[in-house]
């Protein structure tokens, strides 16, 4: 379990295709506090650590993604080069500083829009039919990992919808966000507490 909370931006140094994909990962951390075994949500993903090196403020760790994680995130993501937001998983006594995050990517969503607001920025993410019912205006959601607050919510003809989130200098700054840029894709994870709910009021309407 995570909170969407980025601690550390990581790269991806190496990806060799064995029967799965196996990753490293550079990042600025201790690597006597990556467990192997231990869970790191990566952009969103929770991903389990099978091997780990380094020094204090220059580690890295190893992941395996199966073809199955791979083919529900964005679309080449998992290259060498690419920019990863990096979360440990929550620990007992932790705060609890965004909202409660699985790991588990339910959809790619698309950058439609950004635009400047005051020393902010204003993004526009569009969203497939199938995750639309779970977004709403005041309603948390994971982007690429991180937990953010939905502003706007504008609904399109063909059941997908636009959603409008603003993204602060501090956000912009530890995280990968403050890079995107129109037609980019992002992966979503909708709050689960909007997902028993909607479980709930499908049982409730054949009821």
């Amino acid at each position: 379990m995570f909170t969407g909370i980025v601690t550390a931006i990581g790269t991806i140094t190496a990806a060799e295709q064995r029967g799965d994909l196996r990753l490293r990962v550079a990042a600025p951390l201790d690597p006597a506090r990556i467990e192997i075994g231990a869970s790191i949500a990566c952009s969103g993903v929770c991903l389990t650590v099978v091997d780990r090196g380094g020094t204090p403020g220059d580690a890295w760790f190893a992941v395996d993604l199966s073809q199955e994680t791979i083919s529900r995130t964005v679309p080449g993501r998992w290259q060498v080069g690419a920019r990863l937001n990096l979360e440990p998983s929550l620990r007992l006594g932790d705060e609890l500083g965004g909202h409660i995050v699985t790991g588990h990517v339910d959809s790619v969503g698309e950058v439609v829009m950004v635009a400047p607001a005051g020393d902010s920025r204003e993004v526009a993410i569009r969203a497939r039919a199938e995750l639309a019912p779970f977004i709403a205006e005041k309603g948390s959601i994971t982007v690429d990992g991180v937990s953010l607050t939905v502003n706007n919510v504008r609904d399109r003809a063909d059941g997908a919808c636009d959603f409008l989130l603003n993204i602060i200098p501090h956000t912009a700054a530890v995280t990968t966000l403050g890079a995107l840029a129109e037609g980019d894709k992002v992966n979503l994870e909708i709050d689960v507490l909007a997902r028993y709910l909607k479980r709930m009021q499908s049982l409730a309407a054949r009821a």
